[in-house]
């Protein structure tokens, strides 16, 4: 009889930790003092040159991948609509496993992970898992403001 509560608190348990990781799983987040990197410069913007790229007119998507990454894949499709609907952004692709250095300095701990920059480079949100198109789209719009 104790075996069936301890498989029912472990289904309990389960059930739990899906539901809150899919409660968070790609939605954007502002950047507070714990989402600053300690890398950045003075003025607080991500380096797009040391990618050899420069910001979009306004604004930037930065995402975090990985070759075996299935989300990162759709992921990448999402940002590509949201660049051809939103005139002046630029998508910008960064191989986590390619760029250690950058994970790390920024907090990359999954990917996908998206990062929305202004026209300037600043980090205004940042997402780990897929986001929607909405959310992205939703993003954007804080970052043009």
């Amino acid at each position: 009889m104790t075996g069936w509560w301890v498989l029912a608190a472990a289904l309990v348990a389960t059930f739990l930790v899906a539901f809150a990781a899919r409660a968070v799983n790609g939605r954007f987040r502002s950047t507070g003092s714990d989402g600053v990197p300690a890398t950045e410069d003075a003025e607080g913007r991500f380096d797009l040159g040391a990618l050899g790229r420069r910001p979009g007119e306004t604004a930037t998507l930065v995402q975090f991948s990985s070759a075996f990454c299935q989300p990162c894949r759709a992921t990448r499709a999402v940002l590509a609509q949201v660049a051809e609907l939103v005139p002046g952004v630029e998508v910008v692709e960064v191989d986590a496993e390619a760029h250690l250095e950058l994970v790390r300095e920024w907090g990359v701990l999954r990917t996908p992970t998206v990062f929305v920059l202004d026209s300037s480079g600043r980090l205004v949100r940042r997402a780990s898992g897929a986001p929607s198109r909405d959310q992205v789209l939703a993003a954007v719009a804080e970052a043009i403001e």
